[in-house]
Parts: C-alpha cells; structure tokens; sequence
C-alpha cells in the first residue's frame, strides 16, 4: 500500500485554523500567533503523522537548512574522520549535508563547487588539500556562500579551521632527542603540501633547539600512502645507514615504514625508534604501538560547522581562528636505541 502524506490543510482542519496559520507555525516563517494556538497545531501535526515538507520549509525560512561538503577521496583517513565528524554535528543542528568528493588530482573541484552552490546549499565546508592552491574554487567560495575550510586557499578571505601542524613536528622530534636520539630523519607529506611545510619547520626547530644538523639526506618525501612510506624509509637507509630515529609526517606513511625496516632487518624500536602524527584509530593496534602526536581530526569537522553556523546566521567570525592544540601519545614504537658494546 502506498504511503500517504498528510496535508497542512488536514492539520489545519484538525487544529480549527486556517491553513495560513497551520503553514506559519509549521513551516517555521514569521507567526503571530498565542502559545496555546501553536501548541494545538503542533498537537494536531502529531495525532496525524504530519511531515514536513522540506521545500516548502526552505521557501519559507529563505534556507534549506543544507551544508556542503567538499572533500577528498574518502580513501584519506584523516579527511574522512574530520569529514564525518562534520556531517554528525551539522545534523545535530538540524541541517542536512550534501557531499561531493573529488577526483585524485582535484581537478573538478570548481564543478563540484557550483553544484553546491546551484543546490542552494546555505554554506560550504572545504576539506580537501587538493583545492589549496585552486584560484578558480577560492573565488567561489568567497563569492557566493559563506564558507570555511580545512585548508588554506589562494588568497585567503575564507575562515580555517586547523592545527598546529609545526608543533606537531616540534612535539615528534623533541621527544626523539630526549630519548637520546642524534642521528633523526624524517618522511615528510609531499613537499607542495602545507601541512608538510608546516610540520617540517617543527622538525627543524626541535633540531636547532638541540643544536643539532638537519643535512638534506635525512629528509625524504613521501606520498601519505604506506607505499611512499616505506619507499622514502629504503631511500634514508641507502643515504644514513646509522639513522636511529624518524620523524613520519603520518600514521598510513608509519605502515610502510614499519613493513620497510622489517624487511630490511631493523627492529623497531631497539634499532629505529618512530613517531608519527595523526593518531588514527588504529595507531595503537600497530606493531609496535605508534608513538604518534593527537591531531583533533573530529573536533577540527565539529568547529569547521560550528564556525560555518554563526557565519551563516550573519555573525562576523574570524578568518583565522585559534589553531586547535595537538599532544604527544606515547606507545611502544619511540625509545633509546640500543647500543651494543665496543
């Protein structure tokens, strides 16, 4: 049997109003009427089995109570995590949330950009690292929505929401050199991101505070995937043989770092000691556990539609709100190398 709608002329008929009034209160538009009126609608709506109709409501209220979302391929954990932590809290305020993924490469990035907008969404929310240097998406978010994103875009004028990715590098590296750790590399994201940049300059700066070199050949670079983990982990062991740390600018790179040191006879941590960042929930279920610094993945989704909110309801936030705070998990994959005797 087909399902039937009921009507806001029905509800209006059971409340003993007019349809005008039943469609106000219901529909959320500017109503004037006594508590004990509204209250005998709703009532009515309730005995009936009344849903709204969401078209009729964002005419209405001039909104359609719907977020989009750009985001990377959702093969990228951290995005992912932020990403649901986004969708969660926007449907906690009532909104809905439209998403569009991007090609590898971010290529449509624009187009799924203007779909949104053509979708009239009320508000966008960029988390994709692939759109930080897209001119053309940049001036469509700042154009025709309010807008917040998770990464920085070309000429800024567009709210972020992220971490402190330099402390994040400053955090992994000190703690290595406080375990006694000279000899430090590192694998970093690709270098035209600017979280690696970011976290590079932070292993830089533990290093100088240490008085210690960074020669070239202890910076590999890596592609976020264990792939490039373990290929950048082969290339520091061809260059630094004696390398007794490193510094992975992610917990997926970690993987393929552990896999390459194990084939290459190196314990972890007795002989290479590794911290990462990130700390996905599986870090701790590696082998060894990952030492990894805690970057808010969640709660950078959460102040992304928090954010977004109060700039949809016409409030003036701040392009360049607090960075949120990382710490340090210390596991079992970081700790003094062994040293045999002489």
């Amino acid at each position: 049997m087909a399902r039937r709608y009921v009507s806001i002329k029905e509800v209006a008929a059971r409340a003993g109003v007019s349809f005008q009034t039943a469609s106000k209160v219901l529909n959320g538009g500017d109503v004037r009427v006594s508590a004990e009126t509204a209250e005998r609608i709703l009532t009515a709506a309730d005995e009936l089995g009344y849903r709204p109709n969401t078209i009729a409501r964002s005419l209405v209220q001039r909104t359609t109570a719907t977020i989009g979302l750009v985001a990377s391929d959702a093969t990228d954990i951290a995005i992912a995590i932020a990403s649901v932590a986004a969708e969660q809290e926007a449907r906690r305020h009532g909104h809905s949330v439209l998403v569009g993924h991007l090609r590898v490469g971010g290529a449509d990035g624009a187009a799924i950009v203007r779909t949104l907008i053509e979708r009239r969404v009320d508000g966008i929310i960029a988390a994709a690292p692939e759109i930080e240097e897209d001119t053309e998406v940049a001036h469509l978010l700042r154009k025709y929505v309010p807008a917040v994103s998770l990464q920085a875009v070309p000429g800024g004028g567009v709210p972020l929401v992220g971490s402190n990715h330099r402390e994040t590098g400053r955090l992994a590296t000190s703690h290595l050199i406080g375990l006694g750790h000279t000899a430090i590399g590192t694998i970093t994201g690709p270098f035209r991101r600017r979280v690696t940049r970011s976290r590079l300059h932070g292993y830089e700066d533990a290093l100088r505070e240490a008085r210690l070199e960074a020669p070239e050949d202890l910076v590999a670079e890596g592609d976020w995937s264990p792939k490039g983990g373990a290929e950048a982990t082969r290339l520091l062991l061809e260059r630094s043989p004696d390398i007794s740390a490193i510094f992975v600018h992610s917990d997926i790179m970690a993987m393929g770092v552990l896999s390459a040191l194990f084939r290459a006879g190196r314990r972890v941590p007795q002989d290479v000691a590794i911290v990462s960042c990130d700390d996905i929930p599986f870090a701790e279920f590696m082998t060894p556990p990952l030492t990894t610094v805690r970057v808010p993945l969640a709660e950078t989704g959460r102040q992304a539609v928090d954010l977004l909110l109060r700039s949809i309801a016409g409030e003036q936030v701040p392009e360049k709100p607090p960075l949120l705070p990382v710490e340090l998990v210390v596991r079992a994959s970081a700790a003094p190398r062994e040293r045999t005797n002489e």
